[in-house]
């Protein structure tokens, strides 16, 4: 990856930072890509934030992304929605990300909240950047991913959410919002938009969120290894734009290597390529001891159906043992990115309780060895049901699914033989028909529709809704 960064180098660094880059030691090469001395790329490295703090409106939901922590949230901008029940796409509306964001609220295994789907009715692209960040802030109290299409946007929103919390200084106190974007395009070029993205979201005070996605086979090579070498060398270039201009600025670096059919050239979220080298590619940025991020869940399957499940699970599995400490796109994605199904999030909400279960692990110790308990169970009662060890760790030790059926079969009989996917569809229906939050305040939510161009009805926003 260094040896990457120092002979082949970065092509199209925005002004800013070729200047600042310049300064510190870097130079263009006889093929006038930016290079970064090993040196120098060790140095950022051992100065860089080991922890990314990510603060939330309710502070039982903030984050601590690095060491050996693991969290799980969604993500994707898919531009399409499989309703409930339903068999065909349809395009998302802001309405459907208001909904995700709200639902995404009671999902205890989903960490955080990203802009899951577009709002394709907004043609504007500022009026749907403040939009977005409006449902998502209305919705959830949980820290929240932004997105901008480009630098300009980063300001005005950030007015509406210090409006929201009562205040710059509120704000910058508990930054609930953070930005960022994917600042290179592969290979090895920055991409000038995103790249502005990137360095205005400092602005927020919330670390960076820095996402590279090269596809094996067509933007990166097809052999995994060099995929691997390929995204994580990408993945800190957009760290170290961030340092060239704001050294020590925490930095979330996400090498998140995409993988193509070689018979096709299509992407392929679902494969066991892409869960093994996204799996790799957390591993080199946790070697390097940075807060590290990777894509995982993003299912080839159109339906939240068992191809659905044993994709999502593999690939989600992979990165969180291999100590990604944030695995994103898992939940609710499907068709390669393309959609979001509401039913997909509440089904991954319980995979992504079992997955952290499995990186819980077993705890080894002289009580948990059990001598004693065995002891007296096999000279007393003979079962273990009624010990007070079990009585303990069915509340702290196991993880219990909301939504999976562990029923009897005649049990299940009984109540209609319901399909994972029709209990999750009642699941959807009875929390949006219900849990209506209000995170804004309704004297602060009059002042954002006087000063902002917020789309979405209050109406929509009340249980006055039919919707559901």
């Amino acid at each position: 990856m260094l040896d990457v960064l120092e002979n082949i180098g970065m092509a199209d660094p925005i002004p800013v930072v070729l200047e600042r880059s310049l300064e510190r030691g870097c130079y263009l090469n006889e093929h006038d890509r930016l290079c970064f001395p090993r040196a120098l790329v060790e140095d950022v490295i051992a100065k860089a934030p080991k922890v990314a703090h990510f603060k939330a409106r309710d502070p039982q939901h903030d984050m601590q992304v690095g060491g050996q922590r693991v969290y799980t949230y969604g993500g994707g901008e898919a531009v399409n929605m499989l309703d409930v029940g339903a068999s065909s796409y349809r395009p998302s509306t802001l309405l459907d990300l208001y909904d995700a964001a709200r639902l995404t609220d009671r999902m205890k295994n989903i960490h955080a909240f990203s802009r899951l789907v577009v709002a394709t009715e907004i043609e504007d692209q500022l009026t749907c950047d403040i939009n977005s960040a409006y449902v998502s802030a209305a919705g959830t109290s949980k820290h929240t991913q932004l997105t901008f299409a480009d630098a300009s946007h980063v300001q005005p929103t950030l007015e509406m959410l210090y409006l929201i919390a009562g205040g710059e200084k509120k704000f910058h106190e508990r930054p609930f919002c953070n930005g960022g974007g994917c600042p290179v395009i592969s290979p090895l070029r920055y991409g000038r938009d995103n790249s502005e993205v990137c360095i205005e979201s400092i602005r927020m005070g919330s670390p960076v969120w820095v996402i590279v996605a090269p596809q094996a086979g067509a933007t990166a090579p097809a052999a995994l290894a060099g995929a691997v070498v390929q995204s994580v060398a990408e993945a800190l270039a957009g760290l170290l734009m961030i340092d060239m201009v704001e050294p020590g600025f925490p930095v979330v670096v996400g090498p998140w290597p995409f993988v193509s059919d070689l018979r096709t050239g299509a992407f392929s979220g679902g494969s066991g390529e892409e869960a093994v080298v996204s799996a790799g590619a957390a591993q080199m940025v946790n070697f390097y001891g940075l807060p590290s991020s990777v894509g995982a869940g993003m299912t080839d399957s159109k339906l939240p159906d068992y191809q659905a499940g044993y994709e999502k699970a593999l690939a989600v599995a992979l990165a969180a043992q291999s100590g990604c400490n944030n695995v994103s796109e898992s939940s609710g994605m499907l068709g390669s990115l393309m959609a979001l199904s509401l039913e997909s999030l509440v089904i991954d909400n319980d995979l992504l309780g079992a997955v952290m279960r499995t990186v819980r692990g077993i705890e080894v110790n002289e009580e948990t060895l059990s001598y004693d308990v065995i002891e007296q169970v096999v000279h007393g009662e003979g079962h273990y049901l009624r010990s007070p060890q079990t009585l303990e760790l069915m509340r702290s030790g196991y993880e219990y699914p909301a939504l999976a059926d562990r029923s009897t079969a005649d049990e299940w009989e009984a109540a209609g033989s319901p399909d994972s996917r029709l209990r999750a569809g009642q699941r959807v229906r009875s929390i949006l028909s219900s849990h209506y939050p209000e995170y804004i305040d309704p004297a602060i939510d009059a002042k954002i529709r006087d000063q902002f161009p917020i789309l979405i009805p209050r109406e929509a926003m009340t249980g006055a809704s039919s919707r559901w």
